[in-house]
């Protein structure tokens, strides 16, 4: 699931779970139609958790394709094995074949360094004499991070539309990288976007003709394309956000190989026959490829192609990917050893997802996820409650709680982030379904709520009730931060008396207000062993403002970096503050 960062002293980690191995029996059959249907219509009408989902089955038997829900919410029109939805990261295998492909023609070898087909404009980091290769970027080893550091989205709801491919190769240019060449695994959307830049530029044209001329072409893939025509617009079902509210698509120009393909069921059903060995083809050879290439993930179990993900937790191998965009979770898998292959595609982004139908499809041993947490019912409340609920919080100066109502449903925004749904516990308690996260309304006797108070993390932060001006006010003032790039006066002496600080071990917190003073008091002990493991500081460099308003600083110690993200009132006193450590 994606989550949202409410807070704004958030600390995030992961954790990884292997799936329980509860029995060594051989993976059985995949269910029927009917078993399917009914998982659909338990993920959608009675969790929630879609708008429509379309399973593609391929075995020894055929073809057959399971669908349910609609082509966007209150839209009665079907879905079938011919809608087309955005696959996300599954765009990731067609940039490795193609790199595989090239490489078995003779146009490329997979070690060559990138640098090699790109402009000389720009220059690829390189570390401890060596340089990035193909086979580096397609297998989540070539040391960039996952994402560029310039990626300041201006819109949210469509992050990738405004980066260009000039603001990667500046950012590319002036990166060092802080992980060795072809050691360490580390997701990377960055170093697939530039492997696609990188092939559509040695083959003369772009990425979305190299992947049709050299994939959809000889395979017979109508349906695969960036740029939908207008019939094949007609059959796009629309994208939904975990509430089920209906989002803008993403288009990804410069990073297209990361992850900008439209498929169907179908088309990538004729992709797993290709790959599986169903149906001839010229591009075997190189699809091989793509699976001998290995490296660990550094997860036990589990191993990355080029491209794809290799999941040996159940004994035998599975072979996958998964993808997901703002409105849509999609997953294309096959069992080497049953000759099953799964496509999943849901018009729905968040929530249970679709890897574990993929995989539960493919390996009975699987379980399918169930949401928890929610209450089984959810209570109806008037509308005249709800309404003494809209209205402005700010919770600090950078970040305002828009709350507004729709019909019956209540929805929270908080500055920068899409809107969200909350569902009621009782009066004036509601929880969220995209995070863990509830609020609580406190209200005069009228009703009218005065105070929103944010429950994430095991913390409680209160935000008080605005006027309109002054939210609009906050919000420009934000806008116009992210707009000229500056970073606010005292930011960068704040950090180091909060370096100093917590090296020794002594905090202070009249320097922050009262809220954040609050939020900070519990996460000192974390905040000093981690600034004390990096020993000492020896620069700070402003990197820009995000759209937050908190202006971002990468911290270098003797030891290691921080991504430090900092919020100043306009007294000067840390408002909200945010440390990650960097690779």
């Amino acid at each position: 699931m994606r989550r949202l960062c409410l807070g704004l002293a958030c600390l995030a980690w992961y954790v990884a779970q292997a799936v329980a191995q509860t029995s060594t029996s051989s993976p059985i059959a995949p269910p029927s139609d009917a078993e399917i249907r009914r998982i659909l219509t338990e993920r959608i009408d009675v969790q929630k958790q879609g708008v429509g989902i379309v399973v593609g089955i391929i075995d020894p038997h055929g073809r057959r394709i399971v669908a349910y829900g609609a082509l966007e919410k209150g839209d009665t029109r079907p879905l079938d094995g011919d809608t087309i939805f955005e696959i996300g990261s599954i765009t990731k295998v067609f940039t490795a074949l193609l790199a595989a492909d090239m490489a078995q023609r003779g146009e490329l070898k997979l070690d060559d360094p990138i640098q090699k087909y790109l402009p000389p404009v720009v220059r690829i980091p390189e570390r401890g004499g060596k340089q990035i290769t193909l086979i580096d970027l397609a297998t989540h080893t070539s040391g960039l991070p996952r994402m560029p550091e310039n990626f300041r989205p201006k819109d949210p709801s469509r992050p990738y539309v405004d980066y260009t491919v000039d603001a990667l190769y500046s950012f590319l240019s002036s990166y060092e990288l802080r992980r060795d060449i072809g050691i360490k695994y580390v997701y990377s959307n960055l170093g697939f976007g530039l492997l696609g830049l990188g092939l559509a530029q040695r083959a003369g044209t772009d990425y979305e003709k190299l992947v049709v001329t050299r994939i959809c072409n000889p395979l017979g893939m109508e349906s695969t394309r960036i740029t939908l025509s207008q019939p094949l617009r007609q059959r796009f079902a629309a994208g939904h956000s975990s509430d089920l509210v209906t989002v803008p698509e993403w288009n990804i120009p410069s990073l297209a190989g990361a992850g900008a393909l439209r498929s169907s069921a179908n088309d990538l059903l004729t992709f797993l026959a290709a790959m599986m060995g169903y149906t001839d083809n010229p591009l075997a050879a190189a699809q091989k490829t793509t699976l001998s290439i290995r490296r660990p993930t550094g997860e036990p179990f589990m191993e990355t192609g080029m491209g794809w993900d290799i999941d040996t937790r159940g004994g035998t191998e599975i072979i996958s990917k998964g993808g997901a965009t703002a409105g849509y979770n999609t997953f294309i898998g096959y069992s080497p050893k049953t000759r099953v292959g799964v496509v999943v595609l849901a018009n729905t982004s968040g929530g249970e997802g679709t890897a574990d139908i993929g995989e539960h499809l493919l390996d009975a041993r699987y379980p399918l996820s169930v949401p928890e947490g929610f209450p089984s019912t959810e209570p109806t409340l008037e509308t005249k409650v709800l309404d003494g609920y809209v209205g402005h919080y700010e919770l600090t100066p950078a970040a305002v709680f828009t709350v507004t109502r729709e019909g019956g449903q209540l929805y929270v925004r908080l500055t920068n982030q899409p809107q969200a749904a909350v569902y009621p516990r009782n009066n004036t308690e509601f929880f969220y379904k995209v995070v863990d996260a509830q609020i609580t309304f406190e209200t005069d006797p009228q009703g009218h709520a005065n105070t929103l108070i944010l429950h994430q993390g095991g913390r409680d932060q209160k935000a008080k009730r605005i006027d309109d001006a002054t939210a609009k006010q906050l919000e420009d003032t934000v806008a116009q931060r992210f707009k000229d790039q500056k970073a606010f006066p005292g930011g960068e002496a704040a950090i180091r008396v909060e370096i100093e600080e917590m090296q020794r071990k002594q905090p202070t917190y009249e320097r922050m207000t009262p809220e954040f003073a609050e939020v900070a008091r519990p996460q000192a002990d974390h905040v000093e062993r981690l600034i004390g493991g990096l020993g000492t500081l020896q620069t700070i460099t402003f990197k820009g403002v995000g759209p937050g308003g908190f202006d971002i600083y990468q911290v270098k110690f003797e030891h290691g970096s921080l991504d430090w993200r900092i919020l100043l009132d306009a007294d000067g006193k840390v408002a909200g503050e945010g440390l990650r450590p960097l690779p």
